[in-house]
């Protein structure tokens, strides 16, 4: 019998659920053991229900695509089948809090990328190399639900994946003030450019929910686990403000940023704060975890989308054009992997660290 931990994959039609199907194919913790997604697709195998609409270059895994798809509301017979599940369902997000509670009170771990979830006081926001530490909020979490292993994990928003970790690696600097401006592959909105004829040739100003989701998410992932109020409160600097635009890109989310800091670092002294930062991903030598986290590259045409996205298979970040402004202390691009990192990616490496953690067990 596989020692595999046993997963489901909520909403596996969907472009994030495919590449949830590829990234676990062949993974050499968790086995796929369940797909879900409506009722409309509820029924056919995993090959039929994404036929005409596979999104992504590679192709279907052979140990999924006759997988027979079942409804995601079917809680108690996907529950049974699996040690933890990972959500990428399409509902409201009041369906989307209820359904991934329910999932959570059968005792079935549900690691999300979904953000319904993001603001429930004791839900952990994670980015595995910054604050593995808020997994301890878990245990007030099945307090509430009245679970003893169930309960809900989520990673952050894409948008936020090619500033955030720089600003990670500089918080001994004291960073006060930054405004980041990004610009979002089209498969952020689970489209390909065929699917998109709008942003073809063109840039659309505005993502509904990116900015609010990229000026506070930062603050939650750098806040603390508060015993007494047994949630996790939010940092409250840096101040950002943010510009989110859509832009003819399949994958890859660069973003322009402008910083200030309380400390007055060197650019040297800011390079060395990126390359050297890892976190328990690299520690525990995690199978999703990129051995190099940051990258730093010194050519002033770097990072580009076509060169730059799969660094460390999409899962690391590159920064760039690291320079003096002439109103904040200093400017740089960064771009990171939108549904690698920023997505899926992010999520299996999230899961991994529980399940070092001890979070996640077998059932």
């Amino acid at each position: 019998m596989s020692e595999k931990l046993k997963v489901g994959v909520l909403g596996a039609t969907g472009m994030v659920g495919q590449r949830y199907v590829t990234l676990l194919a062949d993974h050499p913790w968790f086995e796929i053991v369940v797909v879900a997604a409506s009722a409309h697709s509820a029924g056919k195998t995993y090959a039929e229900s994404v036929a005409g609409r596979w999104k992504l270059e590679e192709p279907i895994p052979a140990n999924v695509k006759d997988l027979p798809v079942l409804d995601v509301k079917e809680i108690a017979k996907i529950a049974a089948q699996v040690d933890f599940v990972f959500s990428a369902v399409s509902m409201s997000k009041d369906e989307i809090r209820k359904i991934e509670e329910d999932y959570a009170k059968t005792e079935t771990p549900v690691v999300s990328n979904n953000s319904a979830h993001r603001w429930t006081p004791d839900v952990p926001m994670i980015v595995p190399e910054i604050n593995p530490d808020h997994s301890e909020v878990i245990k007030y979490q099945r307090q509430r639900l009245g679970t003893k292993r169930g309960f809900i994990a989520v990673k952050p928003n894409c948008s936020i994946q090619s500033y955030t970790p720089a600003l990670s690696a500089w918080q001994q600097f004291e960073p006060t003030q930054v405004i980041a401006t990004t610009y979002q592959a089209i498969s952020g909105a689970g489209k390909t450019l065929q699917d998109a004829p709008e942003i073809v040739g063109n840039v659309i100003p505005y993502i509904p929910g990116e900015e609010a989701k990229s000026e506070d998410e930062p603050l939650k992932i750098w806040g603390h686990v508060d015993a007494a109020k047994k949630a996790i409160v939010s940092a409250t600097t840096p101040t950002i403000t943010s510009q989110c635009l859509r832009v003819p890109v399949l994958y890859g989310h660069t973003a322009a940023a402008f910083v200030n800091f309380k400390q007055k670092p060197t650019k040297e002294e800011l390079i060395a704060a990126l390359e050297n930062y890892s976190g328990e991903p690299q520690k525990l030598g995690l199978p999703s975890a990129p051995q190099q986290f940051i990258q730093y590259m010194t050519d002033d045409f770097r990072p580009q989308v076509r060169y730059d996205v799969n660094f460390e298979h999409g899962m690391g970040v590159s920064i760039g054009r690291l320079r003096p402004d002439k109103i904040f202390d200093w400017k740089f691009v960064g771009l990171s992997h939108n549904t690698l990192r920023g997505a899926a990616g992010g999520a299996v490496l999230c899961a991994e660290l529980l399940k070092a953690q001890g979070y996640i067990t077998k059932k």
